[in-house]
């Protein structure tokens, strides 16, 4: 077997590699039902999704409430994207005013096989 066998085989195995790659890639994106049915559903949303709470009881909320303000977070469903983010803001205890928000942070959903 030569160099150029070599060559030929090597280069065969990559459009393969790629094609199921690609094959895989589609199907699991435009086949409704196909990632859940090979990867498992996503978990259930939480109960209070959208709606602020307050937090007492993190170091951060703790440091807050130093400073005079009150943390508060929520989960937060972004249905274009189907992303879950939680958000955070401090408000002024005394104004009830938003001080500062924290920047948005993605939170990864588990999959489970059902």
């Amino acid at each position: 077997m030569g160099y150029t066998a070599l060559v030929f085989y090597a280069f065969l195995m990559v459009v393969a590699i790629a094609g199921i790659g690609l094959y895989l890639f589609v199907i699991l994106r435009e086949v409704p039902g196909a990632a859940e049915e090979r990867l498992g559903a996503y978990e259930d949303l939480p109960e209070d999704i959208n709606k602020w709470r307050q937090d007492a009881d993190s170091p951060q909320a703790k440091a807050a409430l130093a400073e005079g303000l009150q943390r508060e977070e929520r989960l937060y469903f972004a249905e274009s994207n189907k992303k879950l983010i939680r958000q955070v803001r401090y408000r002024n205890i005394a104004t009830n005013e938003i001080a500062r928000v924290e920047p948005d942070l993605i939170v990864k959903r588990k999959r489970i096989k059902r």
